[in-house]
């Protein structure tokens, strides 16, 4: 497929996005989640524990929307939230983590489908900047 050089950046991104969304889920049909619950549950399993302030803040969600996908993971059993003082923790049951580390490998795979298309330094740039535009228009 080739592209006019002109294109703008955003298009480019949004294909990505949704074709690693596509790859996600035919990967993960068996399993019951949105793709928009895969960052929360991630999330959380990395850091073993968490408030809903702090997923709503590290992945720049609005915490109305973040209430409302924990109560889905919730419901499904993959993660617990515990009252502690005025917040709620947030912590990935054994069946969550099972479902995040394959989601986690998953990507890993998706990553490696980029590589093939980029060397190690291209492969290696190209996320450094994406996290630096990431970094600067959050």
């Amino acid at each position: 497929m080739a592209f006019d050089e002109d294109i703008p950046i955003s298009p480019l991104i949004s294909l990505l996005h949704r074709n690693q969304t596509k790859f996600l889920n035919k990967k993960l049909k068996n399993v019951d989640l949105s793709s928009g619950l895969y960052p929360l549950l991630i999330k959380t399993y990395k850091k073993k524990e968490i408030s809903q302030e702090e997923l709503a803040e590290e992945l720049h969600i609005n915490e109305s929307t973040v209430t409302r996908n924990l109560e889905k993971l919730e419901s499904k059993g993959l993660i617990s939230k515990t009252p502690q003082k005025r917040k709620k923790i947030i912590k990935v049951t054994p069946e969550g983590g099972k479902i995040a580390q394959t989601v986690m490998d998953i990507d890993c795979e998706w990553d490696d489908a980029i590589k093939k298309s980029l060397n190690d330094e291209e492969y290696n740039n190209f996320k450094s900047l994406l996290i630096k535009i990431c970094e600067d228009l959050l």
